[in-house]
């Protein structure tokens, strides 16, 4: 008897049935990001390939690191030095960490508003997936940028004499609108999540 209800409860009208199916519309886009991922990791390979063809004296890697880093010196770079390594380091991480909130808006995102994965009791769910909805995943993607802007602004600091004081100020300031941003989305979720626990 109450599975019969259940199945009543959600049968929907055409309308309904045709307006709640549009969101499938986002499968392409989610689809989209993992082609873009497909990208970052071919990106990051190329890096390392080049940072371990430096170290074992190729000019043509070193060359090409230091071109994608911006580093520059007064003196021409010939070899490796702890600067250059550091700033592409930190640039393989930045692209990791890119990749980490690709996936978690390609697999919260998909979660949440287009289908079940029904990942349930499978060992490799990630933990943050079992409670995850549309708040908890604004919170996580507003932290995982301020982690992308903490590296890139650890990275700009490190190359700041290639950088004018306009760009080093506006780097901190855009950094800091990023921390501000975050405190105010999650102290917006917990007092609406207050307020929902009230009105229960």
């Amino acid at each position: 008897m109450a599975d019969d209800s259940k199945t009543h409860n959600t049968r929907l009208g055409p309308l309904a049935g045709f307006i709640f199916a549009t969101r499938w519309l986002q499968l392409p886009l989610y689809l989209g990001l993992i082609v873009a991922q497909c990208v970052y990791v071919f990106h990051f390979w190329v890096e390392l390939v080049h940072l371990v063809e430096a170290v074992f004296g190729s000019q043509e890697a070193l060359a090409k690191l230091v071109s994608s880093i911006g580093y520059k010196s007064d003196f021409a770079v010939t070899s490796l030095n702890e600067t250059i390594i550091m700033l592409v380091v930190l640039a393989l991480i930045d692209v990791v960490m890119i990749s980490n909130l690709l996936i978690m808006v390609i697999v919260g995102g998909y979660e949440t508003f287009v289908s079940r994965l029904n990942l349930e009791g499978h060992p490799d769910q990630p933990e943050w997936l079992s409670h995850v909805n549309a708040s908890v995943l604004k919170v996580k993607l507003a932290t995982a940028i301020i982690g992308i802007s903490s590296i890139h602004l650890l990275k700009t600091f490190i190359n700041a004499a290639n950088y004018s004081e306009k760009v080093l100020l506006w780097q901190t300031l855009i950094h800091v609108a990023f921390l501000f941003s975050a405190l105010a989305i999650a102290l917006a979720d917990k007092l609406m999540a207050h307020t929902i626990k009230s009105d229960h």
